[in-house]
């Protein structure tokens, strides 16, 4: 029987985007006191944990994720003392508090990095990161053909004629793990923040880390542009990374120890199959890798029963359980990848969104929310380039991929911008520009209305929390008609999502529980997902 602290195995984290979730200082940018205000909020929501996205010190050009410093706290955010306060109040409110943990890359701002380059070629400053000298004539070519993820090559040149390997922006030099320096310095990382009680560490870019010693040509120098499912295998998923992985397991294992609280790593895993992540969360690595493959699987009952039956075999046949989601801070909002803008808070998206839900919420493992989903927000396609501040649109000039419209701050109250966001002036505006029409999706009127998609996701949490079939455990799918997915949780609980537009019988008789939209007695609407204990 597994430990009662083993909490990690069946939780729901709600990922806080916090420069986009609440500004308690009126300059437009959600800070650490402004999560700690919102935390009444995600416990009326039900959540068993947060995420929190990097607010290190740190110039800003990917939005913390170029790190200068990773044991302080920038001042944009706050300070060591609120984050203090903020991790009581989560203790207080039994919130567990998970932080996003940067090992593949830092800030360009980053001392060791002003080190490097300050130091000669061959030094040792510089081999804690991937210096090379260029290729043809006065070595003015990059030293390999590697493209960055966010457009262009993968390396910039400096004065003295070298070049350093960027696989993101070029002000996100990679670190060179082969360096024992650098595995020692995120030794004092972990220790630092959790001394101060985190729970755990979201780890970014946990596949990457090692590139080929020889750092050779790429077969496919494009592939990091057009997608993560295709990325670079010469910069990524070495076999080196496991390693890393068993070791900071040891460091959470040591302070679990001393307590009986366990401490989660929860990877950004992103490798092409089901069998290749389960390499990261066996026993004595990673305690689970975000499973992306449901959030990029089509509209399509036969396309989710494949990913969800390799996610059961592969990753839970490891002894780890699934974690799904349905977005995050990368992705486009799910009202807006399911159907149409849907600016309106209904249509085919919206409806096929509160399906996803339903379904992600019935499976076994855990589940992450990205923030706003529980509103039922749209993409904000519409920002104009002013405004846009993502590095792939800097690198690219295109909006293609871009990652801007799924991270406009959070609506929380009022008929316009900045809707209860900023606690500033009348003038005051957010970081991006809000539309209109978030009124609609304002926290206060969601939490007014019970047909809202808050009260589908807390109805949903409340039942998962009290229903032993759910969280942890294994599932039985059912027969269906064409179009439809339907599956048995433990004693009785069945799951079914009715893929297509038109009504069809209800897959059993029984008691209604939950459903994502108007469900009549019998009857399983097209785009609609349903809760029931069937009858025996």
């Amino acid at each position: 029987m597994l430990s009662k602290y083993r909490w990690w195995r069946d939780a729901v984290i709600y990922q806080v985007y916090v420069r986009s979730f609440l500004d308690s200082t009126g300059d437009g940018v959600g800070d650490l006191a402004g999560v700690r205000a919102g935390l009444p909020y995600l416990k009326k929501l039900g959540v068993d944990g947060i995420w929190l996205s990097p607010f290190y010190p740190s110039p800003q050009h990917d939005h913390g994720y170029d790190v200068a410093d990773y044991c302080d706290v920038d001042p944009l955010f706050g300070d060591l003392a609120e984050f203090d306060l903020l991790m009581a109040d989560a203790r207080r409110l039994g919130i567990k508090v998970l932080l996003d943990i940067v090992p593949n890359h830092c800030s360009s701002e980053h001392p060791w990095f002003r080190q490097a380059l300050a130091a000669e070629p061959g030094s040792a400053a510089r081999a804690r990161f991937h210096f090379a000298d260029g290729r043809g004539p006065e070595g003015a070519e990059p030293p390999n053909n590697w493209h960055s993820m966010f457009g262009g090559p993968a390396w910039t040149r400096v004065g003295d004629g070298q070049w350093y390997l960027h696989m993101f922006a070029s002000e996100q030099p990679d670190w060179n793990w082969r360096n024992p320096e650098v595995g020692d310095e995120f030794d004092r990382v972990l220790r630092f923040w959790l001394d101060r009680g985190v729970d755990g560490f979201r780890i970014d870019v946990a596949a990457g880390l090692f590139k080929h010693p020889a750092l050779p040509d790429s077969d496919d120098p494009e592939a990091d542009a057009r997608t993560r499912d295709s990325v670079n295998p010469l910069a990524w998923n070495q076999p080196e990374v496991h390693e890393v992985w068993r070791h900071w397991r040891s460091v959470c294992e040591e302070y679990t120890a001393q307590d009986g609280r366990e401490r989660l790593l929860v990877g950004e895993v992103s490798v092409p199959t089901a069998r290749e992540h389960a390499l990261y969360v066996r026993p004595d690595e990673l305690h689970q890798a975000f499973f992306f493959d449901l959030l990029s699987a089509p509209w399509d009952p036969g396309a989710f029963r494949k990913v969800i039956s390799e996610a059961m075999q592969d990753i839970a046949g490891t002894g780890s359980t699934v974690t799904w989601v349905l977005n995050n801070h990368d992705q486009v909002r799910t009202v807006t990848r399911y159907g149409e803008p849907a600016t309106e808070g209904s249509g085919l998206g919206a409806a096929r969104a509160r399906a996803a839900a339903l379904l992600m919420l019935a499976l076994p493992g855990a589940a992450y929310i990205y923030q706003g989903e529980e509103l039922g927000l749209p993409e904000v396609v519409d920002l104009p380039d002013d405004v846009l501040t993502d590095p792939i649109f800097r690198r690219t000039g295109s909006r293609a991929r871009i990652r801007d419209g799924c991270r406009v701050p959070l609506p929380w109250s009022g008929q316009a911008s900045p809707f209860g966001f900023t606690s500033g002036a009348e003038s005051a505006r957010p970081w991006l520009p809000q539309p209109s029409y978030f009124a609609e999706y304002a926290t206060d009127r969601a939490l007014a209305d019970t047909r809202s998609f808050w009260h589908l996701y807390r109805d949903g949490l409340q039942l998962r929390a009290s229903l032993p079939q759910l969280g942890e455990g294994t599932l039985r799918w059912l027969d269906t008609p064409p179009g439809v997915l339907a599956f048995e949780r433990g004693d009785g609980l069945v799951c079914a999502v009715n893929f297509g537009t038109a009504p069809t019988p209800a897959p059993v008789s029984g008691t209604p529980l939950l459903s994502s939209g108007p469900c009549p007695a019998g009857v399983l609407p097209g785009s609609t997902a349903a809760w029931w204990l069937a009858d025996r």
